[in-house]
């Protein structure tokens, strides 16, 4: 029963038009989040440093990485979940 309302809760979230859509996974050090329309790299690594409490972390998928004198860049597409993890 408890997964059937976890899986309604992530259900709700992902279908969610906010700028970001939180979902703490505590058990591995991750967050899961989708974006809108106009949201960068920047902003999701900025996120995910600050939910995750540290500069040290990757994405599952690889959509934005650090760039010596870029800073965080990627290609994020709005509606699709990311996920960020700590190391």
């Amino acid at each position: 029963m408890r997964l059937i309302t976890l899986f309604s809760i992530i259900i709700s979230l992902v279908q969610s038009q906010k700028t970001c859509d939180n979902i703490q996974l505590p058990s591995n050090n991750c967050v899961q989040f989708t974006v809108s329309s106009g949201t960068g790299c920047q902003w999701m690594c900025n996120y995910c440093a600050s939910q995750l409490g540290t500069n040290n972390y990757y994405f599952t998928d690889g959509v934005c990485s650090y760039q010596q004198g870029q800073g965080c860049v990627g290609n994020p597409m709005a509606g699709k979940s990311y996920t960020c993890c700590s190391v």
